[in-house]
């Protein structure tokens, strides 16, 4: 249980969602941002860490506000340290 691995799996797994809605392949996502075809496969999987640059340049990519790659369940309240 890592916040920021989670949040960025979830992360990941909206733009799955978005670019399978839009019918993008990972390839057409690369040419339009720019990223390598294996970074993209690797941010969908929430394996790295993005700038808000890279973020913006998906929601772009996608045609989604970038508010949108957010819109998941997260219980952040699950990460609180007590003590």
């Amino acid at each position: 249980m890592n916040i920021n691995s989670d949040f960025l799996q979830g992360i990941g797994k909206k733009i799955i969602e978005f670019r399978d809605r839009n019918n993008q392949t990972q390839n057409d996502i690369s040419f339009l941002t720019g990223i390598e075809n294996s970074e993209i496969s690797r941010y969908e999987q929430g394996k790295i860490n993005m700038t808000i640059s890279t973020f913006l340049k998906f929601a772009q990519a996608l045609n989604v506000h970038p508010k949108q790659l957010c819109d998941f369940d997260f219980e952040i309240r699950k990460y609180v340290k007590k003590g």
